[in-house]
């Protein structure tokens, strides 16, 4: 019953709805004790909702937001509970008290601070906004970029100035209880006091250098930085925030190309969400800023998705285009007809050259470059189960997503059978989890689904825990976990160096990578996977959501998965080991097999999972797996070769199409200036001859 009043709620936890209810209830009681009247009542039920209030901000609960769209917002809380302690005055015969006029002059006085204070706030932010935001850009030495105000004076503002009021409320309740003004006066003093120092405070940082440049500034200093760095390739992308996984992908390919290389984003969301690194970053929100910016240097921008703001780079002539995607897989996605807006499309390996050519939408097969997969570089080989260990099995569904296709999707129809073969399997395996990021983002069915199957590996998880036929090394996970401490310490100790506390202008400004911290963190990220991996046993079901551990971390400590038709199955492919993938719309084996490529050499599941025993069949006895050759052979076809490597097949695409893109400037050059020179013989007068080579001057010299 908790947790459907959690849901219906939308509430993050029972001490939210807790809060929640703690709140809405004692408005009631404050009328009621005002009307009583009862000052220990009254501030008891103020006292709850002031706390009950701050506790739903600081968890930001969805609560709040929904109170604020209902007029009941903030502000409207703050001045009802005022009101309410006006009419206690009232209702306890002190209307003819001088604290009784103290208390509304003090709240209106309050209230009028109100005005300036949210309005020094909104300047102050918004002159702090800049045109573009970037990482890894030196700015610094370009233009000035002052300090941002002390966090404590913006970081919830409207909160902190209308908590002001405290000093007062409670003054005027000890003066109403002990029928003394002083007190109340005391706590009027204090309130409006602090909250005019409040005002005072923000005023400098709307004045003189406190100001960042302004906008036509600070596109200069970055056209002035582009200018000298000289960027070559682009990577382009545009999306929310929880697509953020679409960009940092592809960061490490980025830093490993041969050309300069530049990274534009659309929106803040994604930059506050990409993942450390060392290439160069401009986010640039606006589309005429963009279009703006000097990029005469850059040669060939990848696109990594189709999204209706890559139109303002697409629009530059002088650069090549590309499609690279965020997954190579049977989807639709991976054959969208907008894909023919691009000079090149780059897949994987020959299936997603195919793909196109089935699906005729355009692209030609000759603007097709087949360049691997370079992010599936940490990808493991699978050498068989280790002696001693029992499998690991990962069952990673995509999501529902937008259109209802049960096809999308195993976790609705078939995901607690998948779980529920796995942890009742005999012999045991072990059973990972990991749901895709936006799963029950569009479907109820789907988040039930998501939540039921997470309480059967927990409930799974919590029966092996005591089962004696499982023995738990202690010392060796309490090590683990020591050493999970000491790495997360260090890098929250980077993180917090790194200043993640600085507003937008402040990280632009400072926003040169430190390239040793950057190394030392990827170092200590590969500690942490390792001791992560060890500090529960190897045989404990685990529930796997978050950033960390990644996917490919967990394919790594996995010796087969089960998945549903996503670029997730042609990047575990990659590994060899045995899979199996979900026709959760029951076309049927072969009409399954013959729309998806990846699943040639799966294990085909119904919804009732039933055929899981061939999946844990070919990884308990590796020598018997029928589908091992079909695995390897899929391998080369999705994916491409071996040799030479995706990264270098990447970078030959990247010179190849920078080699395109400068022979077409260079014959659109030359095609200007000859009709340019066509232009002044046109208009040259009429009747005189243009001396031609070998002329002397219209003289004959036989």
């Amino acid at each position: 019953m908790i947790s459907t009043a959690i849901r219906v709620a939308r509430v993050g936890s029972a001490a939210e709805l807790a809060a929640a209810v703690l709140m809405m209830l004692g408005f009631p009681c404050l009328m009621l004790a005002a009307l009583v009247p009862s000052v220990p009542a009254f501030a008891a039920a103020a006292a709850v909702t002031y706390l009950a209030d701050h506790y739903l901000h600081r968890k930001g609960s969805y609560l709040i937001n929904r109170l604020s769209k209902v007029r009941a917002g903030l502000s409207i809380r703050f001045l009802i509970r005022q009101l309410l302690l006006v009419l206690l005055l009232a209702r306890l015969s002190l209307a003819d008290n001088l604290i009784y006029y103290g208390a509304i002059a003090c709240f209106i006085a309050f209230y009028g601070l109100q005005a300036p204070h949210g309005a020094l706030v909104q300047l102050i932010r918004n002159r702090r906004r800049m045109p573009v935001a970037t990482r890894n850009v030196d700015l610094k030495s370009r233009i000035r970029i002052p300090d941002a105000p002390p966090r404590k004076l913006l970081h919830r503002s409207a909160e902190k100035m209308l908590h002001l009021d405290l000093a007062a409320v409670v003054g005027i309740l000890l003066a109403a209880q002990v029928k003394s003004a002083l007190v109340g006066f005391v706590g009027i003093g204090i309130t409006v006091a602090v909250a005019t120092l409040y005002v005072l405070a923000l005023v400098p940082y709307v004045r003189g250098r406190r100001i960042p440049p302004n906008a036509e500034k600070v596109l200069a200093a970055v056209d002035d930085w582009l200018a000298e760095y000289q960027p070559e390739t682009v990577l382009y992308f545009s999306g929310s925030k929880d697509s953020a996984y679409q960009v940092n992908m592809w960061l490490d390919t980025m830093e490993n190309l041969d050309s300069k290389p530049l990274i534009i984003l659309r929106e803040r969301a994604i930059l506050n969400n990409l993942a450390p690194t060392t290439v160069p970053v401009i986010c640039v929100p606006g589309g005429v800023h963009l279009m703006n910016l000097d990029l005469s240097t850059v040669r060939v921008a990848l696109y990594a998705a189709n999204v209706g703001k890559n139109i303002h780079m697409l629009r530059v002539p002088t650069i090549k285009h590309v499609f690279i995607g965020h997954g190579d897989s049977d989807k639709l996605a991976s054959v969208n007809p907008y894909s023919k807006v691009y000079d090149e499309v780059w897949t994987a390996g020959r299936a997603g050259r195919d793909r196109y050519a089935i699906a005729d939408v355009g692209v030609r097969d000759e603007d097709i470059v087949e360049v691997g997969r370079p992010q599936l570089a940490p990808i493991q080989t699978w050498q068989g189960v280790p002696d001693g260990r029992i499998p690991t099995v990962l069952y990673a569904p995509t999501w529902e997503g937008w259109d209802g296709n049960p096809g999308n999707t195993s976790v609705v129809l078939a995901g607690e059978n998948i779980v529920q073969r796995l942890v009742q399997a005999d012999p045991p395996v072990r059973v990972l989890y990991k749901p895709h990021p936006f799963t029950g983002n569009v479907s109820k069915e789907a988040k039930a689904a998501h939540q039921r199957i997470t309480a059967l590996v927990q409930k799974a998880a919590a029966a092996r825990a005591i089962d004696t036929r499982f023995t738990p090394d202690t010392a060796a996970q309490a090590q683990a976990k020591t050493e999970l401490a000491r790495i997360e310490a260090r890098l929250a100790e980077l993180s917090g160096s790194g200043g993640s506390g600085r507003d937008e202008a402040e990280a632009t400004r400072d926003g040169l990578v430190d390239v040793a911290r950057h190394e030392e963190v990827a170092r200590l990220r590969a500690e942490w996977n390792d001791a992560y991996w060890r500090s529960f046993p190897a045989w404990e079901h685990r529930v796997i959501t978050g950033a960390q551990p990644r996917l490919y971390d967990c394919f790594n400590v996995s010796d087969a998965m089960v998945s549903d038709i996503s670029s997730v199955v042609s990047d575990f492919i990659a590994s060899g080991k045995p899979y199996a993938v979900t026709d959760s719309a029951a076309v049927g084996v072969e009409e399954f097999k013959r729309n998806n490529t990846a699943v040639r050499a799966a294990v085909i599941l119904s919804n009732s999972a039933e055929e899981l025993g061939e999946l844990l069949g070919a990884v308990r006895d590796p020598a018997a797996d029928p589908l091992a050759e079909d695995r390897k052979e899929l391998k080369q076809y999705l994916l491409g070769p071996d040799e030479p490597t995706s990264l270098v097949q990447f970078n030959t695409a990247v010179a190849n199409l920078a080699l395109k893109a400068e022979t077409r400037n260079v014959g659109q050059e030359s095609r200007a200036a000859a009709a340019g020179a066509e232009a002044e013989l046109a208009n040259a007068v009429p009747g005189q001859r243009v001396s031609a080579a070998g002329d002397t001057d219209g003289v004959g010299t036989g």
